[in-house]
This record gives C-alpha cells, sequence and structure tokens, in this order.
C-alpha cells in the first residue's frame, strides 16, 4: 500500500492508495503517529483510492479518532467507495467519524 499526504488549509490529508490490512496497517499507523502525537491541523482520511480495508485498517482508524477526540481539531474520512463505506456502516464506524462524500465537503465544513 502506498499513501500521499497533502495539506490544505489547516488540514492534512492523507490518502492510502490500494488495500488497508494486516500487511500495510502497520505502515500506514506509522504514517499516521506523526499526526497523532500532538495534533495541530485537523486530519482527513481520503479513501478515494482505497480499495480494501480489513478489521486491521480499522483498528488504524480507530486509534486515529480517539486522539481526535482529545483536542480541538476534527478527524473524519471521505470519499469512499461503496464497498469500504459498507464495512464502516456494519462496523458501526459511521456513528463516530464523520463521512464526507468529498474533500470540499470537509474542508467547507471546517471553515464554518
Amino acid at each position: 500500500m502506498e499513501y500521499t499526504v497533502s495539506q490544505e488549509k489547516n488540514i492534512n490529508i492523507v490518502r492510502p492508495i490500494g488495500r488497508l490490512d494486516s500487511t500495510t496497517s502497520p505502515d500506514f499507523e506509522q504514517c499516521l503517529a506523526e499526526y497523532l502525537k500532538s495534533p495541530g491541523r485537523h486530519l482527513l482520511l481520503d479513501f478515494d483510492e482505497l480499495d480494501y480495508i480489513s478489521s486491521a485498517g480499522l483498528r488504524v482508524v480507530l486509534n486515529a479518532a480517539k486522539v481526535f477526540r482529545e483536542v480541538e481539531w476534527k478527524f473524519a474520512a471521505c470519499c469512499m467507495q461503496d464497498h469500504v463505506r459498507e464495512v464502516f456502516e456494519i462496523s458501526g464506524f459511521d456513528s463516530f467519524i464523520s463521512i464526507y462524500d468529498t474533500v470540499a465537503g470537509f474542508v467547507d465544513r471546517v471553515d464554518e
């Protein structure tokens, strides 16, 4: 799995590409570690190019969500393919992680 990181305004946008599973989740967790140590910006996970997420991948997302519950910054996910969104819904993650259809939807929300 690869990922890209970009910034827009006061938002770090992390885009995992490929599969987020037990093999790739440790690397992705390392990627997110720098944004979780002491959050100084909002964090958006853009799943547009994520083809698959397993329970190991969900655990990484859950850990990030927990960190952001304790700070003033927002955490969200966006651009999920239908099958990835279904995993979030079945697991109940959509009840505590905001999911947006687009990056712009999140950007507009944090600008309010």
